[in-house]
């Protein structure tokens, strides 16, 4: 049966000529069965941190508008590649930009939103019998500036392609065989997932997991657009997300995340009285600062400490605006604490069962691991630890919730 499929690569799949090829024989072989494709791919390799650390050469701060030129050059390349690829095994391919394709975003530089696809580009390529290749992570504002989707945005672009064609199947390729119960450069026990539900996907990837983009998971959700999660150097079946998998409340937990990329905030000895919070995170909400985990205590003297944690790439920023804000309060402590991880179990059967936090804690206290900070979700329980305790604590709890024996 004829059908339109919708893959992305990643710059590890594209990482030199040869897995490049790679890619084109996987590609070619599909459209040899008859299907039609449109094909988005990422940068090769780690060019996308190389062009950043080049900007860092030339400017301390760099405009964002800038920053969105340069990096979508990483694509540019990768497009242009993959279709010389391919049209060296005798397939027509033709490559596009996202602003070629009709990708239209809001002007948030460095992190837009997709506001809409005009796909008619691409329906003209695939009715004259084109491969069609799409540089991921990219469009355009109306006023036709280039902006780009954030860490990981050719996972949105693919799925949001996938959602605009109406494609019958949506495959992000990747250097894993899908989805696993935690990251096996960890726990070598760790176990590939044959299905996972949207809402755990979405939780993992916002907690550290870093197979996919949250934002992809969002639209993926939205839209109820499966996604079947497999390497690019395999032919086996990956990992599928969807709306429901079997017996979902009965697996108390599903994966275990770690996220090493955070930094701790905390204010010390705020007043405690009515709008000094807000005043403080104000500041960091005007600043485009993402605040993830916060934890205030109350004493006797009526004072408080106030902590909170943001991602490491904006802490520096972060610590500024805080301590802008705590100045208009008085001459408050700002201290900044690098030495610290995220680790997380998600489920959805955490809904129904009771006890899971008190489960994690207690293995936690077996291995002698301080919780500096804890929050949760419906469906998820996350910790704040020292760094130095990541990987016992993973090992620990995914054995702790038999993580290793499959459902």
């Amino acid at each position: 049966m004829r059908k339109l499929i919708v893959q992305k690569y990643g710059g590890s799949s594209l990482a030199n000529p040869e897995r490049i090829k790679n890619v084109a024989r996987r590609v070619a072989g599909y459209r040899k069965n008859g299907h039609e494709l449109v094909v988005v791919v990422s940068a090769l390799g780690d060019t996308t941190d190389e062009l950043i650390e080049l900007a860092a050469k030339i400017s301390r701060n760099p405009p964002e508008r800038e920053m969105d030129m340069l990096l979508s050059t990483g694509e540019q390349i990768s497009v242009a590649l993959l279709a010389m690829a391919i049209h060296e095994l005798g397939y027509g391919a033709i490559s596009l930009t996202g602003s070629q394709v009709g990708i239209i975003t809001d002007t948030a530089h460095t992190k837009a939103r997709i506001v809409k696809i005009e796909a008619d580009k691409i329906h003209q390529e695939l009715k004259r019998g084109k491969i069609v290749i799409v540089a991921g992570f990219q469009g355009m504002t109306p006023q036709a500036d280039i902006t780009t989707l954030g860490r990981g945005g050719s996972d949105l672009t693919a799925v949001a392609l996938a959602q605009t064609l109406r494609a019958d199947e949506c495959e992000i390729y990747t250097d894993v065989e899908g989805v696993y119960t935690t990251d096996p450069r960890v726990e070598q026990k760790a176990r590939k997932l044959g299905e996972i539900t949207y809402d755990e996907m979405l939780e993992m990837a916002s907690l550290g997991a870093q197979v996919m983009q949250a934002r992809s998971i969002e639209v993926a959700k939205k839209f109820d657009v499966p996604i079947h999660v497999r390497s690019s150097f395999s032919d086996k079946s990956g990992t599928m997300i969807i709306r429901e998998v079997k017996n979902m409340e009965d697996v108390l937990v599903t994966g275990i995340t770690l996220n090493k990329n955070e930094s701790k905030i905390t204010i010390c000895n705020v007043p405690d009285r009515p709008g000094i919070a807000a005043k403080i995170f104000n500041q960091l909400a005007e600043g485009g600062i993402n605040v993830d985990m916060i934890v205030q205590n109350v004493s006797h003297t009526r004072q408080t400490d106030i902590s909170f944690t943001v991602p490491k790439p904006d802490a520096a920023r972060a610590v500024k605006l805080t301590r802008k804000g705590a100045r208009e309060i008085g001459e408050l402590e700002v201290l900044q604490d690098d030495d610290i991880s995220r680790v997380s179990i998600v489920g959805v059967g955490m809904k129904t069962h009771s006890g899971v936090a008190a489960k994690m804690f207690e293995t936690l206290a077996k291995e002698k691991i301080n919780i500096e900070m804890i929050s949760t979700s419906e469906i998820s329980i996350s910790c704040i630890i020292k760094k130095k305790f990541s990987e016992t604590a993973v090992r620990a709890l995914h054995a702790q919730f038999g993580l290793d024996k499959g459902k």
